[in-house]
């Protein structure tokens, strides 16, 4: 298409989007030189806030750290298992997912949930995004998991390109919810995951 859109574009028109894959034949991507995991740590809290709001997840610290207390306060004794961060040769975190669930306790189908991925605005385009995805996958499951989860969106659609190179699926009710959102994604990516869609017109892209 013409029309030019950022990673993170609020223009779009706003859809949930919902995909899901098992947890076998994971594809494996190796980090580029220079570039480590490390877990969750206590204090690493203000890290995660500022990778998120350099992603654009958040306009301020203070949105931050509302979703940090609704998906993680009280929680934080979990995630030295299962918050990942990618750090750079200077100890710097330029990325991170974590393994969690769905704290809303709404899926009761005991799946994992791959939560909040993201890399640092400057640190995008170096190829973290694929192998932290992938690092998380396998420790999902590890922790016993056979089936992950993902929610998104379509001012994302980027990030959804990535989840369906990586094996992920449309969840066939999200599809009946948000057909329109898909077909957002396919005019945007033109991903063969997504053939079953036809594509929106810019007309159905741009928010009113």
């Amino acid at each position: 298409m013409e029309l030019q859109f950022d990673n993170h574009d609020e223009r779009i028109r706003y859809y949930e989007l919902m995909l899901e894959r098992d947890l076998e034949n994971l594809p494996h991507f190796p980090l580029p030189d220079g570039y480590r995991y490390v877990f969750f740590r206590p204090g690493d809290r203000d890290w995660w806030i500022d990778i998120e709001k350099s992603a654009k997840e958040f306009a301020s610290c203070e949105q931050g750290m509302k979703s940090w207390n609704r998906y993680y306060g009280g929680r934080e004794d979990e995630l030295t298992g299962r918050m990942v961060f990618v750090e750079d040769a200077d100890g710097r975190k330029a990325a991170t997912a974590t393994a969690f669930y769905d704290i809303r306790g709404i899926d009761k189908s005991g799946d994992g949930w791959l939560h909040w991925v993201a890399v640092r605005r400057e640190y995008q385009g170096r190829g973290l995004a694929k192998p932290l995805i992938s690092y998380v996958l396998r420790l999902m499951q590890s922790l016993g998991y056979t089936h992950a989860k993902i929610p998104t969106q379509t001012t994302t659609w980027l990030a959804c390109k990535i989840y369906l190179d990586l094996g992920f699926r449309p969840i066939p009710e999200n599809v009946v919810n948000s057909r329109e959102g898909w077909r957002i994604v396919k005019a945007l990516t033109d991903h063969e995951a997504l053939a079953e869609f036809d594509a929106a017109a810019a007309d159905e892209i741009i928010a009113g």
